[in-house]
């Protein structure tokens, strides 16, 4: 009898472990699949791209004008929105009040419209009394390189806001707790325990941000046009070039943001991957 049992716990284990590997198999090849697709992808624009007017194409004043103005107000529009998302994102994390989980959506809207719907609700808002009232005190947007500012700031943020709300969220409330019964007030806590904790993902939420920001082209369309020397920027170079049938200039530009979106992405990875088990020795150690 025990032998019989024992012969049926190593067909159960036999079966079992089939269907793991099975499942890994299956598993490993979709994401090749997916990995190679994307590949093919990109390699169809490294293959198709002439390297030799590679370097002519950023020799171009249009072109490293968008280069410039893209990572000025990329980098303006993420600082703006890391500094939305700390606030923002430790109280949809902390605090508990009525409407949260509506707030928490809202927040979010940005992130599944589409990227035009936000530079038109901006170019619409602008033509209402109080848009009108801002324009004429000086402060102008429509067509203006701020513009471009503002699209990617209303754009971006939710994607800052959820990711430092994901890094207040992993960081135990103990600890916090605890500097307070050391007589810390709650703003010491908030900036001498709370903020150094949860820094790598205040950064990524940054980075994430801003790789956004570069790519955006609906919104700056609609609200600031594409102006040579003036608004345009990487992805509304893209735009022109193809327009002009400037093909190699195209594919150049886009190869440069494949290459940047990468980066940063890369970066953004590493970040959040080390936050959570910095966080989680924090905490033991506590």
């Amino acid at each position: 009898m025990p032998q019989r049992r024992s012969n049926i716990m190593d067909i159960l284990y036999r079966i079992r472990n089939k269907r793991i590997i099975s499942l890994n198999t299956i598993s490993v090849t979709v994401l090749a699949l997916f990995i190679g697709a994307l590949a093919l992808l990109i390699g169809s624009v490294v293959f198709y791209l002439d390297f030799g007017q590679f370097g002519g194409v950023f020799r171009n004043p249009d072109i490293r004008f968008a280069l410039r103005l893209s990572l000025l107000t990329a980098t303006i529009a993420a600082l703006l929105a890391v500094l939305v998302a700390v606030p923002s994102g430790y109280v949809l994390s902390r605090l508990k009040f009525p409407g949260r989980m509506l707030i928490d959506s809202i927040v979010d809207i940005p992130m599944v419209l589409p990227p035009v719907v936000m530079g038109l609700c901006l170019l619409v808002f602008f033509r209402t009394p109080l848009g009108q009232g801002i324009e004429n005190a000086g402060f102008r947007f429509v067509y203006q390189p701020a513009g471009i500012v503002l699209a990617q700031f209303f754009t971006i943020a939710p994607y800052a806001v959820r990711t430092v709300k994901a890094a207040f969220d992993n960081l135990n409330p103990r600890v916090e707790e605890v500097a307070r019964t050391l007589g810390y007030s709650s703003g010491q806590v908030f900036l001498r325990v709370t903020l150094p904790m949860v820094k790598n993902g205040i950064v990524a939420g940054g980075v994430i941000a801003w790789a956004v920001a570069i790519g955006l082209f609906g919104p700056m369309m609609i609200l600031v046009g594409t102006t040579r020397q003036r608004t345009e920027v990487l992805a509304t170079s893209i735009y022109l070039e193809l327009s002009v049938g400037r093909v190699q200039s195209a594919l150049a530009i886009a190869l440069m943001m494949i290459v940047i979106s990468l980066v940063a992405l890369t970066f953004f990875k590493m970040l959040v991957g080390i936050n959570p088990a910095h966080i989680t020795r924090e905490n033991r150690g506590h």
